[in-house]
């Protein structure tokens, strides 16, 4: 009767918010930010980046999202929260001084509202849970989220700067813990929202262009099976040393207090990353991951790493299926413009102008400029997995991937590509369904087979028998051509072009229902918010989550976006892409940015009940 009752729940659940507005998760105007010590003890606390945070309007992307498996109007999100990258301003003089962090972005009702915080622990966090904080980071994203059964809650993330100030990125990769402030006991609207600390999983030492290692794209679950491993929680990321990518690996099993030494999961593989973690049934763990293409013969396609000892060994990873990447390259012809007098806002500045000539995978203004004109966001084929731990019948993995689509391949008459530089193609999901108990996999299939726009960036869950997908799709550009990048017209303007579409499964990924559009309207993604205004950046991923019936997906949104013109082009821009910003030339120098918060950073996540 209990279950009976849990599965009506969670069917009315879902049927009342399936039609429910979009919500927006990182509310950084009017106040919207609290600490996450008021959020989980009810004591008042702020300090100079929640009080910024909560003006700010600033830029949020790489969204995650988990449900509590325990009470589904419980969601937890997060994403690379800019929020407090101006605190500490002073004098009426915007500087770039504050943090870049994980958002904390909690919603008790079902995805309906969320209250908008920061992970503790970001430079500048006095609060008392500041002192749990045994991490060196002074800023961090990349944010990945699993809940237990038992009310606890992981974060992971990947550290990108030195506390100290040096230009030396640590690249550590840390986990932060949360439980219910009254224990498994406590009501489970409670659960996840107290702070226990976090903890480093891997150090890294300096990026790779300076001869040490950098780790990055992180992936953490736990196993949620009641069986011999329940509570197990698991981490993965990519390695990154000069000329090499490997995928690592460790495992906690006292709830994320320590972690397990990290271990090598692609010895005999070659350019891998974007690491993704499922747990089947019976406590088998397993790494899905994109396997790039080598000059030594290796293509491009989806790996798959098994381990049947609950993650303390991995046989060696297999080919599951093989496809032609597609993403965005151009060349580099970058254009000088007199520097700005204060340092720039973000980590895509500290990458550097590429190279005239040399391959370019986002483009935009100035140093950021490509040979083609045009103006877009990065971004490269990727694979995302999910497993339903539930399903004590099969031991399937589920696959989403997105890849060139055959027969759509053109000559872009440009150097634009999106296989290669003047080679395009449309880019389309498709869906697998691994057997790991025989090792076989099904043929894939595309999940909504359209003759126009670009599918990319999916998303899949798994629970109770239902799967969940979602991926970002461009079917509504007017200007879609699989010769020119997302959102670009012949004539090298931008404008909105960007929608979420979403999709369901209750037979095990045989059918899939008709894809339903999230969005309200296409957005914009190619505006010049990032590596001080002159070059677009959406991240590398959206997210849904599922308990049953019941899913929520999120994803990076511009629709708060105020565009302006960048006073450093003359004659004015043309192609839609600046943002609004206040600046002045004197001495030979343009200033930063002077008015952030009037909404030209206003990149935001957004959510909404998935089918």
């Amino acid at each position: 009767m209990r279950l009976m009752r849990k599965l009506f729940l969670c069917a009315l659940i879902a049927s009342s918010l399936l039609t429910a507005a979009e919500t927006r998760l990182t509310n950084d105007f009017g106040g919207g930010y609290t600490s996450l010590y008021t959020l989980a003890t009810g004591v008042p606390y702020t300090d100079a980046v929640i009080s910024e945070c909560s003006i700010a309007r600033g830029r949020q992307n790489e969204p995650s999202v988990a449900m509590n498996p325990r009470n589904p109007l419980v969601l937890v999100g997060s994403s690379n929260d800019y929020c407090g990258t101006y605190a500490g301003s002073v004098g009426g003089v915007f500087v770039p001084a504050g943090p870049i962090w994980l958002g904390y972005y909690r919603s008790e009702d079902g995805g309906t509202s969320f209250v908008s915080s920061l992970v503790p622990g970001y430079p500048g966090d006095t609060s008392p849970y500041a002192g749990l904080d045994a991490i060196r980071t002074a800023s961090s994203g990349d944010p990945v989220i699993t809940w237990d059964n038992h009310g606890r809650l992981f974060m992971g993330s990947e550290s990108s700067g030195d506390p100290s100030g040096s230009k030396k990125g640590f690249g550590d990769e840390w986990v932060a813990r949360f439980d219910n402030p009254k224990g498994e006991a406590g009501l489970s609207i409670n659960d996840g929202k107290r702070f226990l600390g976090s903890v480093i999983v891997a150090r890294g030492s300096s990026a790779p262009g300076t001869g040490g290692k950098f780790n990055d794209k992180t992936s953490i679950q736990a196993d949620r099976t009641g069986d011999s491993c329940d509570g197990n929680v698991y981490f993965a990321w990519s390695r990154f040393t000069a000329g090499a990518s490997n995928i690592y690996f460790s495992r906690s099993i006292d709830h994320g207090a320590t972690w397990s030494t990290p271990g090598l999961l692609t010895s005999n593989v070659k350019n891998v990353q974007d690491p993704e973690i499922t747990v089947t049934s019976n406590g088998h763990v397993y790494v899905s991951f994109d396997q790039g293409s080598t000059n030594s013969g290796q293509l491009a396609g989806v790996g798959l790493a098994k381990s049947v000892d609950c993650g303390k060994t991995f046989a060696k990873p297999v080919v599951v299926n093989t496809y032609t990447s597609a993403g965005a390259v151009d060349i580099a012809a970058p254009a000088p413009v007199p520097a700005p007098s204060t340092a720039p806002d973000d980590p895509l500045s500290a990458e550097g102008p590429a190279a005239a000539g040399s391959s370019a995978r986002d483009c935009g203004d100035f140093a950021s400029a490509c040979l083609s004109g045009y103006t877009f966001f990065r971004r490269d084929s990727s694979t995302r997995s999910a497993a339903d731990q539930k399903d004590t019948q099969h031991e399937y993995i589920y696959l989403t991937f997105d890849a060139a689509k055959p027969g759509t391949e053109v000559n872009t008459g440009t150097s634009y590509g999106s296989i290669q530089s003047g080679k395009g193609a449309q880019s389309a999901v498709y869906f697998v369904r691994y057997d790991g108990a025989a090792g076989a996999a099904s043929t894939p299939k595309l999940l909504d087979n359209q003759s126009a726009g670009h599918q990319f960036f999916s998303a899949i869950s798994a629970d109770g028998g239902i799967l969940h997908a979602l991926w970002w799709d461009s079917r509504n550009d007017t200007f879609y051509s699989p010769a020119r990048p997302i959102g670009n017209s012949a004539s090298g303007s931008v404008h909105a072009a960007l929608d979420v579409y979403a999709t369901t499964s209750s037979d095990l990924g045989a059918t899939w229902m008709t894809p339903i559009r999230l969005t309200a309207a296409s957005t914009n993604p190619n505006f010049e918010q990032f590596s001080n205004r002159q070059v677009p950046f959406a991240g590398d991923y959206l997210w849904v989550t599922s308990v049953g019936a019941n899913a929520f997906g999120v994803w990076t949104d511009w629709r708060n976006t105020v565009a302006g013109p960048d006073p450093r082009e003359s004659g004015g821009s043309i192609e839609g892409a600046d943002v609004k910003q206040c600046r002045t030339f004197s001495s030979g120098s343009w200033t930063s940015d002077q008015c952030p918060h009037d909404g030209g950073l206003d990149q935001n996540i957004y959510g909404k009940v998935s089918p």
